[in-house]
């Protein structure tokens, strides 16, 4: 089966959270979605476990209309992000584009510092209070679905927040 449908990861090029980019992406594939990798720099990022994974483009040169979704992938890399204006812009463009948009793990702190999250319930690994200070409501569940703003909290849900934004698409 395919689809007409391309998500976009957006991973740390050191220190990506391994099954939260692995699992939704087998899931995309699956469901015959096309797949692209974008990170910090180009060449094989690494993940916290070891994981290689094939960076297609930098987030430079992302074009957020090429996209059904982008989602930002959690773990300790992924502070990185947090305060990239790249990063904030494709948040931003994304949201602007009508398009789906997705964080798990610590990521979600991401979307909460390119200011897309004010008015929006959302959940991640943790409320450092990120998501408070954006004007976003911590909801604490495993996936929350808020519009098109779709985060979850980690490995453990990763497999539903794939299930989650096939749905979305």
């Amino acid at each position: 089966m395919t689809t007409n449908k391309r998500i976009l990861f957006i991973i740390a090029f050191d220190k990506f959270r391994d099954e939260e980019y692995d699992i939704p992406k087998k899931i995309f594939e699956k469901a015959g979605i096309d797949v692209a990798t974008a990170s910090s720099k180009a060449g094989m990022a690494t993940g916290k476990y070891g994981m290689k994974a094939k960076v297609d483009l930098t987030l430079d040169s992302v074009k957020v209309e090429d996209y059904d979704a982008v989602l930002f992938i959690g773990g300790p890399g992924c502070y990185d992000y947090y305060d990239d204006p790249t990063a904030h812009k494709i948040a931003q463009d994304t949201v602007k584009e009508g398009k789906i948009l997705g964080a798990i793990c610590a990521a979600p702190g991401i979307l909460a510092n390119a200011g897309v999250l004010a008015g929006k319930k959302v959940t991640m690994f943790e409320d450092t209070g990120v998501l408070k200070q954006s004007g976003a409501t911590y909801t604490g569940k495993g996936v929350e679905v808020d519009g098109k703003i779709i985060t979850a909290t980690g490995p453990n849900t990763a497999k539903a927040w794939g299930e989650a934004i096939i749905k979305a698409l």
